[in-house]
């Protein structure tokens, strides 16, 4: 199975550099509106069976413009909301933000039992978030686009695809509707198929600012 992890568009919290991960969460920006629809264009030649989208209203509405063009229904797996950022949430300061990736990078390095403070650990991360892929590679479909959320992508590939640097992907940001691809399935494993730079819609989509889920961890 070919699995594009698509991360939502831009968002008035992604603007304000809040951690706002709590349902149903904020709606698009304009800018994300037009990131959402740049998705059926820019995948336009790619074969995609189905779509599925978090709990979070940002992910349904951004694949409502691909979801349309394809004539497909979207399929809502709470496992693939965001990292809960408990304690932490809508908090917009850097040190937050740093608190909030350590602890979701972590889990990527095997750290299982850091526990994002008054939230969920890893084991409880990983155990959701694959549960809600298991249940993507049992509908059959062979190329699925599954609208996620920065860390959520970021944290889970690092965990569980083969062939991924953790360091690279801890210091690389993943843009508003930026996309890792993944090919494998849940008993044999997942490789990494590619991780191109940012949105898919074009660079003149790109806005860079303070991001708490999608931003490079830099201490600087």
């Amino acid at each position: 199975m070919r699995l594009l992890l698509l991360r939502h568009g831009q968002t008035p919290s992604n603007v304000r550099g809040l951690l706002d991960t709590a349902a149903p969460g904020a709606e698009l920006t304009p800018l994300g509106i037009r990131q959402a629809e740049a998705v059926p264009d820019a995948l336009g030649e790619r074969a995609i069976d189905a779509v599925f989208v978090s709990n979070l209203r940002r992910t349904t509405l951004t694949a409502t413009p691909l979801a349309a063009a394809r004539s497909l229904e979207p399929t809502s797996l709470e496992g693939l909301r965001e990292i809960g950022a408990g304690d932490l949430e809508m908090a917009g300061h850097h040190d937050a933000h740093l608190t909030y990736l350590h602890t979701a990078f972590a889990w990527a390095r095997g750290r299982l039992a850091a526990r994002m403070p008054g939230g969920e650990d890893g084991h409880e991360f990983l155990d959701r978030y694959d549960a809600a892929i298991a249940d993507i590679a049992q509908s059959g479909a062979e190329t699925v686009l599954a609208v996620s959320h920065g860390a959520a992508i970021r944290a889970w590939t690092s965990a569980r695809v083969g062939g991924i640097d953790v360091d690279f992907v801890e210091r690389s940001p993943l843009p508003n509707t930026g996309l890792v691809e993944v090919q494998g399935d849940p008993r044999n494993g997942w490789t990494l198929v590619g991780w191109p730079e940012g949105p898919v819609g074009g660079a003149h989509l790109d806005v860079r600012q303070d991001d708490p889920t999608g931003e490079p961890v830099d201490e600087d």
